[in-house]
């Protein structure tokens, strides 16, 4: 685990000094980035956009989205169940909940997550079409990922 650690913090500094400040800017950047992107999605879904800059209020909101209970945040917390299967898994749900159920779209949220995101957010197409959690279209695309 500590080697893990390491490569990231040797990556950052390898980066840091690559470009120099100018590294805190593009993080500045991204996470501007994902808080619009969150804001403008739970605005669509009928919910507080300001919930998109409140931590925990933040995860509960989104797991109302997508038809989960609150409670489910703490499955998220278990190792490697809630990093490697539950995160995909409700990201694929979110793109259910707004009609989006080809293979495509769910690699898309996976890989550029904060960009689809915004995308959804910002699509005139996509329409929240209600949280899929339970549901069979939750169950067929569980199959999927």
């Amino acid at each position: 685990m500590e080697s893990i650690a390491q490569f990231f913090i040797d990556l950052f500094n390898t980066a840091h000094g690559a470009i120099g400040d100018s590294l805190y800017l593009l993080l500045v950047i991204l996470f501007f980035v994902g808080v619009v992107a969150q804001w403008m999605l739970y605005e669509k879904a009928d919910q507080p956009g300001i919930a998109s800059i409140v931590p925990i209020w933040n995860f509960i909101v989104f797991l109302r989205i997508v038809g989960r209970p609150a409670n489910h945040i703490f499955l998220f917390l278990i190792p490697v169940y809630g990093q490697l299967y539950l995160i995909p898994k409700v990201y694929i749900e979110l793109c259910n909940s707004f009609g989006k159920r080809s293979i495509l779209d769910y690699v898309l949220v996976i890989l550029f997550n904060g960009f689809y995101i915004l995308n959804l957010g910002l699509s005139y197409e996509a329409k929240y079409q209600g949280p899929v959690y339970g549901t069979a279209e939750a169950k067929a695309s569980s199959a999927l990922a």
